[in-house]
């Protein structure tokens, strides 16, 4: 196990009608003039920006709004967040919705104290300073709620990267299980894929002897194999919805992550396509992962190995390993068809003809050197394969 420091200050107040302290908590994290800042019409129509808003002005609290946050979020709506910020001396930012929400919210929070432009922080400068920021989590996939990350796309050349700091993660966050019952099926399919994928990208590590994070992902992994078809079968069932959620937080605060090295080249591989076919993440990510994962399984058969007996059951073949292996990512591909997930480029909208350009802002776009860094370094060549290996 490598050194580590883990630093995670976010109160978490969860369950049914927590909404109703937003103002309470933005009043004991110091707010005094808050942006709401939401997507579309969901949490309008649902009464619950409606409850957040009263939440606020029974604490004396004024606000300013600022709604239209997309699906895999755009620069140019944090701009404007950052202007509005400034402009009326905005302290605090709630965000109201999913991780796209929260992922806006925080590059406004870290736009609006610095001088340069927001997207240095997203091209490898990491964030030190940050407004502070609330969270009311609407859809449990993203795991933003609890993390020290953000991601977003760039509107000029339309690359998707993330940036980091402990100043972002948010004070508090509101997880009220009842508020996802209302996704329709695919939404909740793309969260349990995109949680799925936050901990397999930590359990791919070049990191030995660490069975406590091994173990922690493998029990997370477990609970979403469990609860994910139960949700999809009774989507008002509030107790799969629980544990979904909260595994949504523990799978990305990075509780799982720390003291070893992590991959996240199938997260990588994937912006580009939800960049440019602007599809669900999770949903991206249930084609890529198990193109990634057959394409470098070599660099470590144990590993997935252990994958498939510990996680999804396989028989160990100890005369040859890779067999067990490629079963384990076999039944990872079938669970998440089995959700309502794609499997390959045409059922996710993509196109054979794209590969060139995918590949190319993956490997080269904004200030890139040619390869993308995780369990195994990939070049363009392989990129390619892996892409391919999607149709």
């Amino acid at each position: 196990m490598d050194n580590f420091t883990f630093y995670s200050p976010t109160c978490f107040v969860f369950g049914k009608d927590t909404e109703s302290s937003a103002g309470s908590l933005v009043r004991r994290f110091g707010g005094t003039k808050v942006l709401i800042h939401y997507g579309g019409g969901s949490a309008v129509r649902s009464g619950l920006l409606g409850r957040v808003k009263a939440s606020l002005e029974s604490e004396g609290i004024p606000f300013c709004e600022l709604g239209g946050v997309q699906p895999n979020p755009r620069s140019g709506l944090v701009y404007q967040g950052i202007e509005l910020c400034r402009k009326e001396k905005i302290d605090f930012i709630l965000a109201v919705g999913g991780g796209s929400v929260i992922d806006s919210s925080k590059a406004i929070a870290a736009g609006t104290v610095y001088d340069g432009d927001f997207w240095d922080f997203y091209s490898g400068k990491r964030i030190e300073q940050a407004l502070p920021v609330g969270t009311v989590l609407t859809i449990a996939a993203a795991g933003s709620e609890g993390s020290p990350d953000s991601v977003i796309t760039l509107e000029e050349g339309m690359f998707k990267r993330g940036a980091s700091g402990d100043a972002i993660r948010p004070k508090f966050s509101i997880l009220n299980p009842a508020l996802t019952q209302s996704l329709p099926p695919f939404q909740t399919a793309a969260g349990i894929t995109d949680i799925m994928a936050h901990l397999y990208e930590r359990y791919l590590t070049n990191t030995r002897e660490v069975e406590v994070t091994d173990r922690l992902i493998e029990a997370l992994l477990l609970t979403m194999i469990h609860e994910g078809p139960r949700v999809i079968a009774d989507p008002d069932n509030y107790d799969a919805r629980a544990n979904i959620m909260w595994a949504g937080m523990m799978a990305h605060n990075n509780s799982c992550g720390v003291g070893r090295s992590q991959d996240w080249n199938s997260h990588n591989i994937e912006h580009e396509l939800s960049a440019l076919y602007d599809c669900a993440h999770g949903a991206g990510l249930a084609v890529t992962m198990p193109a990634v994962f057959s394409y470098v399984l070599e660099h470590d058969v144990s590993r997935f190995a252990q994958a498939a007996v510990r996680i999804w059951g396989c028989q160990m073949d100890f005369a040859h390993p890779e067999v067990t292996a490629r079963e384990g990512i076999e039944r990872l591909r079938s669970f998440l068809v089995s959700i309502g997930m794609p499997k390959n480029f045409e059922e996710l909208g993509a196109r054979e003809e794209d590969i060139p350009a995918l590949v190319h802002a993956l490997c080269w776009g904004d200030g890139r050197q040619g390869t993308i860094s995780g369990f195994v370094t990939l070049n363009e060549e392989d990129c390619t394969k892996i892409y391919r290996s999607m149709i």
